[in-house]
């Protein structure tokens, strides 16, 4: 087979840039060893989100009362919840297969492997293509001596289980770590979460940690910080954890949350010239690798690894293999949810980022209180803005934690990414009541113009 580009890894990163190039006249084939979508679509994003909205809905019915609503929670029926999360992830696995095929992008299901400069082998096919885009994505991380297995799971394994635990430990307080605890905290677990750092989602602002932090306490989710993995041992019904200070933990499960390893093993690249790092690949800010025309988008490449940087890097590359000139996309740039009750929203520089790179006297941060905003009023919940300009100049943090604050980051993103300053952004009208407004309400408070901002 003979193609303009050849990807290797069909997740979110390696079906955009297919897409992509083929909508910009280049043939193209995807080699998958597994379903197109990856890890995001068929064990990742969609269906913790899916299952993540089932638990919102348990809270919801909890608190319907509050609101005037006779309803009680009855129970949590996991094989309908199952079925829930399988329906939504087997819709959009259709209608990528039906995206890929009406624009003329051709999956082989296969190892990919680069087999020589400009060759790939699929299986038993050999591919020669102008261009190889790696994005092969990551898989569980796990700590030595902690094998995956039984009443141990990873994040995979925890998405179908059919029971809701009454005890489960969670190790880790990362991204994941905290969503699942979320998750299983709203539908009726005893949820203990041991991280070896000091704090939960330790690369967010302050202000962010410290909304979760209370939030948890506020649920009864319960925190070990600072507390190292010592051991683990399980038998045919619990789970024991042994921490380093010789505390011991029991559940009927424990997650395994402690990060995400890059897959590059086994793909030829050293031997085509491809410079690794600690498993990572190596590119410039283009995405381009050492050897000719090797590029490597999404969890591969070091940074957030997440499902729309990935997207956005395999458009990217798809445009500069077209000879399209495409700026840099920074990860800071790149906006970051965690899906956890509170919702947490961030993009930018986090204050501790941005008193490094632009001394503290060179910043202005204002904290806006969510407790003033009616629509989350509303919602039943609390939360906080904080937004972070330059002295007189852009905004160049904005970080949210509320119900639903997920769906504003956009808007931050936009503010960001075009340099605006407050005065810019002050003029502008939020709808009422909608929670856009605290983002109205801080910058008008950062352009001296408070409306409700004492």
């Amino acid at each position: 087979m003979q193609v303009d580009v050849a990807v290797i890894g069909g997740g979110s990163g390696g079906y955009a840039a297919a897409i992509r190039a083929a909508e910009l006249g280049k043939s193209v084939v995807v080699i998958e060893r597994d379903k197109v979508g990856g890890t995001c679509l068929h064990r990742g994003c969609i269906p913790t989100k899916a299952l993540l909205h089932v638990a919102e809905t348990a809270d919801a019915v909890r608190e319907a009362a509050g609101v005037g609503v006779l309803a009680e929670l009855a129970g949590i029926d996991v094989d309908r919840m199952n079925a829930f999360r399988e329906t939504i992830v087997a819709k959009k696995y259709k209608g990528l297969q039906g995206l890929l095929r009406a624009r003329g992008v051709e999956v082989l299901e296969a190892e990919g492997r680069i087999s020589g400069p400009g060759r790939v082998t699929a299986g038993d096919t050999e591919i020669t293509a102008t261009d190889i885009i790696v994005a092969t994505g990551a898989r569980t991380r796990t700590l030595p001596g902690l094998e995956i297995g039984g009443r141990i799971l990873s994040s995979e394994q925890a998405l179908e289980l059919r029971e809701v635990p009454e005890r489960v430990i969670v190790l880790g307080g990362g991204v994941i770590g905290v969503e699942f605890a979320s998750l299983w905290r709203s539908l009726g677990a005893e949820v203990t979460v041991v991280e070896a750092l000091d704090q939960l989602v330790p690369t967010e602002d302050e202000a962010l940690r410290t909304q979760l932090s209370r939030a948890f306490r506020k649920r009864g989710i319960q925190t070990r910080l600072g507390a190292r993995f010592a051991s683990a041992a399980q038998d045919d019904a619990s789970v024991t954890v042994t921490l380093e200070d010789g505390d011991t933990l029991a559940a009927d499960y424990l997650l395994v949350a402690v990060g995400r390893a890059p897959v590059t093993e086994g793909l030829g690249l050293e031997e085509a010239g491809v410079r690794l790092d600690r498993g990572f690949v190596v590119t410039d800010r283009e995405l381009r690798t050492d050897a000719p025309g090797i590029w490597a988008v999404g969890d591969i490449v070091p940074g957030p690894q997440l499902a729309h940087r990935g997207f956005q890097q395999g458009i990217q590359v798809a445009e500069r293999i077209a000879g399209e000139t495409v700026p840099p996309l920074p990860d800071e740039n790149v906006p970051r949810i965690v899906y956890t009750s509170p919702e947490l929203a961030s993009v930018g520089l986090t204050r501790a980022q941005a008193e490094e790179r632009h001394g503290a006297e060179g910043i202005t941060v204002l904290d806006y209180n969510l407790a003033g905003n009616a629509k989350t009023e509303i919602l039943g919940g609390s939360g906080t803005v904080r937004v972070i300009r330059r002295v007189d100049g852009p905004v160049v943090g904005v970080h949210l934690a509320g119900p639903r604050v997920g769906e504003l980051i956009s808007e931050a993103q936009l503010i960001i990414g075009w340099d605006a300053h407050p005065e810019d952004v002050a003029p502008l009208v939020h709808a009422h009541p909608t929670q856009s407004e605290a983002l109205g309400e801080a910058f008008l408070a950062l352009a001296g113009k408070p409306l409700h901002v004492l």
